[in-house]
């Protein structure tokens, strides 16, 4: 079982990799690998409506998201987390899900029953609005996502101011806690069904 976590901040060190990164110890220690990827240096473009993706079964745009999609389609969760500008998700975060969306819907709805959700940080405002405008892409794909203590949102500025906001960063490892025992639940007992009864 894996859980992909995608920071969508242009820098690799910054707030929201901390969040992600901390979110992918909580489900490593919940025995469920997981991988991260970065958008930082990832020209990541906005969907056109080729339609590419209903023949080729990945996007028909070659930025290196395609390995992403490939990784989610394998996987059972997905985290992303953003950064907040000018009070909404970062544009190539967007850009990225909407593309991830529309490949899954016109091909084999891979997104459908993925657990998953949301993380923003901001300086001062904004989070909570960039969770809700990026849950829409969660549930119109059918995925499900647990709730935590709070919304997922954390405060932070520099480079590493994030980790003082308790709340938030506690916030954060309680739904990743949420996500692994859900992955555990829904799907690790799927897998256990579906195993070879032992000779």
């Amino acid at each position: 079982m894996k859980v992909v976590l995608i920071s969508g901040s242009p820098r690799a060190n910054g707030n929201t990799a901390i969040l992600i990164g901390e979110c992918a110890k909580i489900i490593q220690q919940a025995g469920i690998e997981t991988e991260v990827f970065s958008l930082v240096d990832m020209p990541i473009r906005s969907c056109v409506s080729c339609h590419k993706c209903r023949t080729l079964g990945e996007c028909g745009i070659e930025d290196g998201l395609n390995h992403i999609i490939k990784v989610i389609r394998g996987a059972e969760g997905l985290i992303v987390g953003t950064p907040v500008y000018f009070g909404t998700a970062r544009g190539d975060v967007l850009s990225a899900l909407q593309r991830i969306g529309y490949v899954s819907r016109n091909t084999d709805k891979f997104l459908a029953g993925k657990i998953g959700g949301c993380i923003a940080v901001a300086r001062r405002n904004g989070q909570d609005f960039t969770v809700r405008e990026m849950m829409m892409f969660f549930l119109a794909n059918d995925m499900v996502v647990p709730g935590s203590l709070h919304p997922n949102v954390a405060f932070g500025r520099e480079p590493g101011e994030v980790a003082a906001d308790e709340e938030g960063m506690d916030t954060a490892r309680h739904f990743a806690a949420n996500v692994a025992r859900l992955v555990e639940k829904l799907h690790g007992e799927a897998e256990a069904r579906s195993a070879p009864a032992a000779q």
